[in-house]
């Protein structure tokens, strides 16, 4: 009696002490167990334990579920379906269900949306509501770099197009352009001391947007019925549109025709385009750029970068930037395939291109008419000796913008400067001092009406020609 009271009041039952068999130590044990399940039954349990004992029994569900298994199981069953179907689960479902595909199909891309508003609602709060990138951090709840990409985003989407107004004035530099040279220049800031890529990107993504601004404004004065659909046969980048006999493609003879050049101006500024999609607009090659010799900045992969920025069609040119003989390429002016690439080009609207420059040093950028093997060294002697400065669209011109008599040009593939007189815009991208007595010359032939250039360059080039230099 004494030992069964001591037990039902808490009372620990000792210990077996050393020596006792494996027998006594389970009794022990078992009547340890007995003894505090009889506490808790008794109401003496220690207050401690009682009280955390309590507040789990009064937490707990019906079943005796802890509460946070219970909360969570509570969370999972009201977004559930009826059917009990996890919530992830069934959003995938439902959108294959809204996209009218089975179960078994691949749901479509999701998060687009959400990414696109987010990138709106970062540009606005900067843009217009003049908010920090730390606020807008905080209301996304992302990083400050993460704000930074969301604003790069908008600029390339085209969904901040910034425009900037210059002052002019009589005596500025772009006013003393378009009087000299009849162009509407714009002319880039670039910091002292940077590198001649970083000078030549700083040029590329300003036109870049100018070259956007000009197809998208062509082809909005065309009017409702010049707008075709980019999105037919072919797609952005194909190069397999027919062309008809006047050199506008079968399946869309309304759109803007765009002829670009190539080279690593030209790389860079497809590089720096936004993604912005003009409807119906056609980019044809319009100098030949193939040579089995030298790698240098691929044309297909500028006339890519620009289909798949703009939603444009794409047509290659097939052919070298020279041939070896004059007599090859009136044979192959006469082929079907090269008549129908020329008839596209001289459909063109806009056009767009750099210089080239056959001086070396001074850290300039080569350019790859001359560095990227397709004239031989002989070529290149002969050039000199013809006073050839440069080249647009790889027909050499000499320092006062004379070409008809230099007889390489015989064999260039590119489009004359009598013949890209005849496309309405043409804009001209020029970045570095290297391209000075070129940019003159091309100037001087009166090949571009727009132009893009650095501000160190623009100014060698008005005081060139204020020294009336001829080399």
């Amino acid at each position: 009696m004494m030992g069964e009271s001591q037990s039902s009041q808490g009372a620990r039952p000792r210990p077996p002490r050393a020596g006792t068999s494996a027998d006594e130590s389970v009794r022990a044990g078992a009547a340890r167990v007995d003894a505090l399940a009889g506490a808790r039954r008794d109401g003496n349990e220690p207050p401690r334990a009682r009280a955390a004992h309590d507040r789990r029994h009064e937490q707990a569900g019906p079943d005796g579920e802890p509460p946070r298994a219970r909360a969570a199981h509570d969370r999972r069953h009201e977004q559930a379906g009826p059917d009990g179907e996890p919530p992830r689960a069934r959003a995938v479902n439902e959108a294959r269900l809204s996209s009218g595909g089975s179960s078994g199909s691949e749901p479509p891309r999701a998060g687009a949306a959400t990414e696109d508003q987010r990138v709106f609602e970062a540009a606005s709060m900067y843009y217009v509501q003049a908010e920090t990138m730390e606020v807008i951090a905080r209301h996304l709840r992302c990083s400050r770099s993460t704000v930074s990409r969301l604003l790069a985003r908008a600029r390339r989407k085209g969904i901040v197009r910034i425009e900037l107004v210059h002052p002019g004035g009589a005596g500025g530099p772009e006013a003393r352009f378009e009087a000299e040279f009849g162009v509407c220049a714009h002319i880039v800031p670039v910091r002292e001391g940077t590198t001649e890529i970083h000078r030549l990107q700083q040029v590329a993504a300003v036109a870049a947007s100018r070259f956007v601004e000009l197809a998208g404004g062509l082809t909005e004065a065309r009017g409702p019925d010049g707008a075709g659909d980019s999105d037919g046969a072919g797609g952005p980048g194909s190069t397999n549109g027919a062309v008809g006999p006047d050199g506008r493609d079968e399946d869309d003879d309304a759109g803007l025709v765009v002829g670009s050049a190539w080279g690593t101006t030209m790389s860079e500024v497809a590089a720096a385009l936004p993604t912005r999609r003009i409807p119906g607009l056609t980019i044809v090659q319009l100098n030949g750029s193939s040579d089995p010799v030298h790698e240098g900045p691929s044309a297909g992969r500028m006339l890519s970068r620009m289909g798949s920025s703009l939603g444009a069609r794409t047509i290659g040119f097939p052919v070298p930037a020279f041939f070896d003989r004059a007599g090859t390429r009136r044979a192959m002016w006469s082929e079907r395939s090269i008549k129908r690439v020329l008839a596209v080009a001289a459909a063109a609207r806009l056009a767009v291109f750099g210089v080239g420059t056959l001086e070396t040093g001074s850290g300039a950028l080569p350019s790859q008419v001359y560095a990227g093997g397709h004239l031989s060294r002989a070529d290149l002697a002969v050039a000199r000796r013809e006073g050839v400065v440069g080249d647009v669209c790889t027909v050499l011109l000499r320092a006062d913008g004379t070409w008809g008599d230099i007889d390489l040009n015989a064999r260039a593939t590119g489009p004359t400067p009598v013949r890209l007189a005849r496309i309405p815009r043409r804009l001209c991208v020029v970045a570095g001092t290297g391209k000075v007595r070129a940019c003159l010359a091309a100037l001087r032939a009166h090949v571009a009406t727009d132009l893009v250039i650095d501000d160190a360059t623009a100014r060698a080039v008005l005081a060139l020609y204020q020294r009336k230099e001829t080399p």
